[in-house]
């Protein structure tokens, strides 16, 4: 069906596109796959018409348009000669859905959970099949899809994590028979490649949007280039950090400390299959370092980046640091910072400068309450990727520094993180060597005793209106609708709104919208007096894919709206931009502003508030469903693209971010009551360090909590993460709104861990109850009768919400 865009649309779709190619990571190229005009292409795989777009869940994204890799193929003149294949796949994969939903069922039941909530995130494994390679073509292209989302955690299994034995035949036999062949990975996070390595052209495409099936023609008719690296590190799956926990239904232990992702891999001299921060391209490049200087705490470091190859490129230029140890043993080698180059052609160069200051070096001593900087050699590296880097210079203290004196917190802590011991590091002599003067750094002092500001009309409100406005607006009759996606009676599909209790006030709401691939909305409402009104819902798409035909029926007949007689139907529809993931993998700053931008502007146009991102968790363990929303398993990559993203949402006026899940939410498995156990150094250097950067660089209007426990207590009630490091060590002057806090079992079974308690989470300085519901007025109210909370309290929650409303 044709569908006529609104020109907001096309623009933005207009402006997604010169980038996309710079998501992609080409991880080998041995072989040339490319030609040199469309003609007949041999496309197999489950992804090649069943292309991702993006995840499941938060994720999702009503967009009006949407490219597969068949219908790219196609729209740039190439005929497709194996649709026979796909409709082949069709068929078996429909016979394994059936079995896969009553396997759902059943599990529900067995878990006393309910079945909408159960199976949101739940992913059907790819099934084997055996259908003919029937095609021709000058090219071959196989496309591996997978897809992960909210609610529920990858398993190292085939058809998931693992390949199936039918795609390991298949990659294997259309290899041989091609001369030109490409994997293409439609992917969120890592597939385990060990049995297909001697494929000689492998590429990360990813899940990048309204647009994610134009890529691929573009680039095998070179159009385009790839010039992604990789954000988490690609192993086999058996070679990942084992330290820790992952996936424990209670009580998770982060043993492993700071040795997360390529710090481990490095630490303990592991090789991977494809390193933290690689990729390649269709040409090569050469760096060096050309000049190092130091002045006080800030070092200045200028490179040189040349185009060695004979054709047009970009190359990430990743500056990295080790570390002495002292009191504090250190991973290898931690990311710095990076810098991008613009386009080179053949032979051309480009300088590129990196301005570090020591300072942000510092790593957290348990001990001394400390950020510190140990004495000894600060060795700085720079390379394309975490491995195949160079000696750039050293810098020498000699003494120990405390850079920022806090207090501890985030405990009681019962884990002690593994200690491993790193290979010694040898640096050539003729490498620069700058010495630091201890007397240059200035120890901070944080100051725990601020003053919060009440705003005058604040004041003046009932103690009812405070504690309404503590809770988002929540409607008693909508029952599940209001936790997945039919919580807002202002912007239809919205995930949820302020209380309208101080309205007559002269306090407006506040309308929020999921995210983190772009507005997740209603696209289809009508409006009458009590508000708008979805026709289906927005989050509904991906759970009725786990329903049968009658639950499917059921949903679409009682759940779904139809329009009233006499009221026009409407649209509003959304631009979906890549996936978390696929954004940081274009080490494109400038890219990651533009996808703001595109955010902000259809913010504006749909009267939405508040963005619910963007997340950016670490990649702690590829087995997290949902990686595909977050960044990296770097917290500089992570904070850098989060503020990044923050920027371009925020330069429209009177638009918000809100970075999420505030902290340490690493996996899905029983989210709403998992204890993650990591210590402060753990959570300070990795987990919480990209929030900081975050919220130092862009100051986000709003942070939401995680709904898991933190060293016991949950972190939405956690006074000493909302308010003590979040506001006085950092200085975030925004809101604080707990994530979507709602029953998840049926009454059957008793958690180990309580959920959180309005009262608890007003107090810890997190400002807004979400979503909502009587339960918590009523918890709030009875607290404050009986003084376990001051209106002073509320008051400066309150009016944190409040100067929210006027920006």
């Amino acid at each position: 069906m044709k569908r006529e865009f609104e020109e907001y649309e096309l623009k933005h779709i207009e402006m997604l596109r010169p980038f996309l190619s710079e998501c992609t990571v080409l991880l080998k190229n041995e072989r040339d796959f490319r030609v040199n005009s469309p003609g007949n292409v041999a496309l197999f795989g489950n992804g090649g018409r069943r292309t991702f777009k993006g995840g499941t869940g938060s994720g999702e994204v009503n967009s009006k348009y949407f490219v597969t890799v068949e219908e790219g193929l196609e729209n740039a003149g190439f005929t497709v000669t194996t649709k026979a294949w796909f409709d082949c796949y069709e068929l078996i994969r429909e016979e394994a859905k059936a079995d896969f939903i009553k396997q759902l069922k059943s599990e529900a039941r067995k878990a006393h959970v309910n079945y909408f909530v159960y199976s949101m995130g739940m992913v059907m494994n790819e099934p084997e099949y055996d259908i003919p390679l029937a095609g021709d073509g000058e090219l071959c292209i196989y496309v591996l899809s997978r897809i992960c989302g909210e609610g529920n955690d990858r398993k190292a299994v085939p058809g998931d994590l693992l390949l199936t034995k039918s795609e390991i035949r298949d990659i294997l036999t259309l290899n041989d028979k091609f001369e030109k062949f490409l994997l293409v990975l439609n992917v969120g996070g890592p597939v385990d490649l060990s049995p297909v390595m001697s494929v000689p052209n492998i590429l990360v495409l990813s899940q990048l949007g309204v647009d994610t099936g134009s890529v691929i023609a573009d680039l095998v008719l070179s159009k385009a280039y790839p010039s992604g690296k990789l954000t988490t590190t690609w192993s086999a799956a058996g070679d990942y950090c084992d330290l820790g926990d992952f996936g424990k239904p209670e009580d998770t232990m982060y043993k492993e400390g700071v040795y997360v992702g390529y710090r481990y891999f490095d630490t303990v001299g592991k090789k991977a299959m494809f390193p933290f921060g690689f990729g390649l391209g269709f040409t090569k490049f050469e760096m060096r370092t050309l000049s190092s200087e130091l002045e006080g705490t800030v070092l200045t470091i200028k490179t040189l980046v040349k185009n060695i190859g004979i054709e047009r490129g970009k190359e990430v230029c990743q500056l990295y640091v080790s570390l002495p140890e002292g009191a504090l043993k250190q991973p290898l080698k931690q990311l710095v910072d990076f810098r991008k180059t613009k386009e080179l052609i053949s032979s051309e160069e480009e300088t590129l400068e990196f301005s570090v200051d020591l300072k942000d070096l510092a790593s957290f001593d348990e001990e001394r309450a400390s950020y510190v900087l140990e004495k000894g050699r600060y060795v700085f590296m720079i390379g394309p990727d975490s491995v195949n880097t160079q000696y750039s210079c050293v810098v020498g203290l000699s003494q120990t520094v405390e850079v920022t004196k806090v207090k501890n917190a985030l405990g009681p802590i019962v884990i002690t993180d593994e200690v491993l011991e790193r290979p010694a590091i040898k640096v050539p002599e003729n490498i620069k060597v700058l010495m630091a003067d201890p007397s240059a750094f200035e120890t901070k002092i944080i100051d725990y005793d601020k003053e919060f500001q009440i705003e005058d009309e604040v004041k003046e409100l009932t103690d009812d209106q405070l504690i309404s406005l503590s809770v988002g607006a929540h409607d008693p009759d909508a029952g599940i609708a209001a936790i997945i996606g039919e919580a807002s009676k202002s912007v239809a599909g919205a995930a949820g709104e302020t209380s309208a209790a101080a309205v007559p006030s002269g306090i407006r709401t506040l309308v929020m919208a999921d995210g983190p691939a772009g507005l997740r909305l209603s696209p289809d409402f009508y409006r009458d007096a009590k508000g708008v009104h979805s026709l289906g819902n927005p989050l509904m798409a991906g759970i009725l894919d786990t329903m049968g035909p009658f639950l499917k029926w059921a949903v679409k007949t009682f759940l779904t709206k139809k329009p009233k007689k006499g009221f026009e139907t409407l649209h509003q529809w959304c631009t979906a931009i890549p996936i978390g993931t696929a954004i940081a993998q274009s080490f494109n700053l400038d890219f990651a502003r533009t996808c703001g931008d595109i955010v902000g502007d259809e913010m504006e146009r749909m009267n939405v508030d508040l963005w619910l991102a963007p997340a950016l968790n670490i990649h702690r363990s590829i087995l997290c469903g949902r990686n595909f929303e977050y960044y990296s398993e770097d917290p500089v990559v992570s904070g850098k693209f989060a503020a990044a993203l923050t920027k371009g949402v925020q330069s429209h006026k009177g638009r918000g971010v809100t970075i999420k899940h505030f902290a340490a939410n690493n996996q899905e498995t029983n989210r709403y009551n998992s204890n993650s156990h990591v210590s402060e150094r753990a959570m300070r250097d990795i987990y919480l360090k990209g929030f900081e950067i975050c919220v130092k660089e862009s100051q986000p209007k709003a942070v939401m909590t995680s709904y898991n426990l933190l060293n016991g207590t949950h972190t939405s009630e956690r006074h000493d993460l909302n308010e003590d490091i979040l506001r006085c060590e950092w200085g975030f002057d925004g809101l604080v709104m707990t994530d979507w806090v709602v029953s998840m079992t049926e009454g059957k079974i008793t958690p180990k861990y309580p959920a959180p308690e309005a009262y608890k989470v007003a107090l810890s300085g997190n400002d807004l109850f979400m979503p909502g519901s009587a339960k918590e007025i009523e918890n709030l109210t009875e607290a404050f009768q009986d003084r376990k909370i001051s209106r002073e309290r509320l008051e400066i929650n309150v009016s944190r919400l409040v100067r929210l409303t006027k920006m």
